[in-house]
């Protein structure tokens, strides 16, 4: 590990979407900053903090983290959330890092302050828990995105909601069953899905807290509401395409995708086809 004896306020301060190491994409959507950062060869960083809070899910290689006097070792597929402005001294492994980074801007303090949450703790996930599926799910969501446009923010704002919830300090409210305003929600979303809609018009429908919303929801229906309007898009899409004189980039922009690239990277992630390659199945072709 690195040296455990730095001293504190020798610290460097890394502003919004600064990392050490080389930075090979870096997005910003709903309120956060998304880095796909890369060490290529192993070293000990200098001690320093970062301005935002954020979640780092260690994609490849070993990581070694000097954290509130404890040392602490990560191997892939774990992720970590650390708070803003907390000093660390990390140590890239032999084989060096990648890293995918979701730094949080201040005004999800905001939001979550509403429901009286905090993101005042670290929290680690080395077992593969639900936070790292979270994380993986995020990482998808910008894996092969061509634009900023093929990014769903729906999905990306839920996702985001459903990961601050699993590390805010917030009263943990027992559901066990399906409230009343979740049927009002699946209608809103089986009339609606082809439009921008966003968690906090979803909760104001629904009368609860964005945060309560998506919770409650996974828990229901077993999807996230991002993945869930994806999926009423793409079943309308396979019946539009049903009909060959509309073209697949017509198709797209009807059932509320941005493009026919954005159309097909969902397409293909949820059913394992393209748009064309269904369109010559369902037509006999």
């Amino acid at each position: 590990m690195a040296n455990a004896d730095a001293g504190a306020g020798r610290e460097q301060a890394l502003g919004a979407g600064s990392f050490y190491g080389a930075v090979e994409a870096r997005r910003e959507r709903c309120g956060a900053i998304f880095t796909n950062l890369r060490h290529a060869v192993p070293r000990k960083l200098p001690s320093h903090a970062h301005e935002l809070a954020f979640f780092a899910v260690l994609l490849e290689g070993e990581y070694g983290e000097r954290y509130q006097r404890r040392d602490r070792q990560f191997r892939p597929f774990t992720v970590h959330f650390r708070p803003a402005g907390v000093p660390h001294q990390d140590e890239v492994g032999p084989r060096g890092v990648r890293f995918f980074e979701i730094e949080i801007r201040p005004s999800w303090r905001e939001r979550l302050a509403e429901c009286s949450a905090v993101l005042d703790l670290a929290h680690d996930d080395c077992e593969g828990g639900r936070l790292l599926w979270l994380g993986m799910k995020m990482f998808r969501q910008f894996q092969g995105a061509a634009g900023a446009d093929e990014v769903d923010e729906l999905s990306v704002e839920t996702l985001l909601f459903e990961m601050l919830a699993e590390v805010a300090l917030m009263r943990r409210e027992k559901v066990t069953q399906a409230p009343a305003w979740l049927g009002r929600i699946l209608d809103k979303l089986a009339t609606d899905y082809r439009e921008r809609l966003t968690l906090d018009e979803l909760g104001r429908e629904a009368g609860v807290h964005p945060v309560h919303l998506s919770r409650v929801f996974r828990k229901f229906v077993g999807d996230g509401i991002g993945e869930y309007v994806h999926r009423l898009r793409i079943r309308a899409a396979c019946e539009a395409m049903l009909a060959p004189e509309i073209s697949l980039a017509e198709i797209s922009l009807a059932v509320g995708f941005a493009d026919q690239s954005h159309l097909t990277r969902v397409f293909r992630r949820a059913t394992g086809m393209t748009p064309a390659g269904f369109r010559e199945c369902a037509l006999g072709g």
